[in-house]
């Protein structure tokens, strides 16, 4: 298929236009080089700047003829969209709107979506699945939510087929070392880790000790980048031959805690990782945890390199390259 990645400059995008391309589609890539790079450019793929709030861009682009497209524009930093929520309304919500709009205007009905497992909010029953009930403890994923629900309408409306992918928390770098840029100011866990053993940081914050964890630090479930990648493909290849449109979780189905994390990188690394405890973060559930049984049924996807020693490594890997360390 000829595919259109929307944000494929960025972290995750990059490694999806990778294994798009290698399972033999064509792609092209639409990114405002906000926060993507243009070193996460491929040379074979076509490269269009444009931006999800101006319409016009996206007419243009679309009008270029795709079988279908992946949306990861998105904002995703959950404690920036509790003070800034407008921020997150804009771009999250119209942009998404301007997306869907010129797509079905030029006949493109696959949709990939990047979606999230905060649109659970904080947890009813563990581990998490697709039934679960929707209730995001913050905006970005109410954002996420929101969208997931305006897809069904423009389904139901307008024939777009769509897969959701609901990450729970990516991270890692491509297990093969191609050279991706590494995300700009991050906000996630594992990135802050390496930040702060690279020396860019002199601390890093521990947001909550107190939850009813095993350490008292918050668990998540953390899935590599490739495996999400892998997912995409998967999702979109289903959704095309099936006409069937669906949501899965994708997670590794462990739970790691903060200090277990940061313990491990300390170990991994050989350095100190300062690290400083902080009291909770609003929007943050105490802990997160999926069963990736539906996509396993559905796309036959299973993670191949989520285990917590080859996400810290890929990611030190990366890291100790970009800054020589």
């Amino acid at each position: 298929m000829k595919v259109l990645v929307i944000g494929g400059a960025g972290y995750i995008g990059s490694h999806v236009v990778k294994e798009l391309m290698k399972a033999g589609h064509t792609v092209a890539v639409f990114d405002n080089l906000s926060s993507g790079l243009r070193a996460n450019l491929f040379p074979e793929n076509e490269f269009i700047y444009g931006n999800i709030l101006i319409s016009a861009d996206l007419d243009k682009a679309f009008a270029r003829g795709f079988d279908a497209f992946v949306h990861l524009a998105a904002f995703k930093a959950a404690g920036e969209s509790m003070v800034e929520p407008e921020k997150y309304s804009v771009n999250n919500i119209t942009g998404t709107l301007n997306i869907l709009n010129s797509a079905v205007a030029h006949g493109c009905k696959f949709m990939v979506f990047s979606s999230s497992a905060a649109v659970f909010g904080e947890p009813k029953y563990l581990p998490i699945d697709e039934n679960h009930p929707k209730n995001p403890e913050n905006y970005y994923g109410f954002t996420k939510l929101k969208i997931e629900e305006i897809m069904e309408w423009y389904e139901k409306l307008r024939g777009l087929k769509f897969a959701s992918l609901r990450y729970f928390n990516a991270a890692g770098y491509d297990v093969d070392g191609f050279p991706c840029g590494l995300e700009q100011k991050p906000a996630n866990l594992l990135p802050v880790i390496m930040e702060t053993a690279c020396g860019l940081r002199k601390q890093m914050k521990v947001f909550g000790t107190d939850y009813d964890t095993r350490d008292g630090t918050c668990i998540r479930d953390y899935v590599h980048v490739t495996d999400l990648a892998t997912a995409h493909v998967k999702a979109l290849e289903y959704i095309a031959k099936s006409g069937e449109s669906l949501k899965v979780n994708l997670g590794s189905e462990k739970g790691v805690t903060v200090k277990e994390m940061l313990d491990m990188s300390r170990k991994i690394t050989g350095k100190e990782i300062p690290a400083e405890f902080a009291g909770r973060r609003a929007g943050d559930p105490a802990s997160l945890i999926a069963t990736s049984a539906f996509a396993r049924e559905k796309l036959g996807w299973v993670p191949q390199h989520s285990d917590v020693e080859t996400l810290i490594q890929s990611t030190w890997n990366a890291y100790r390259k970009a800054f020589s360390v």
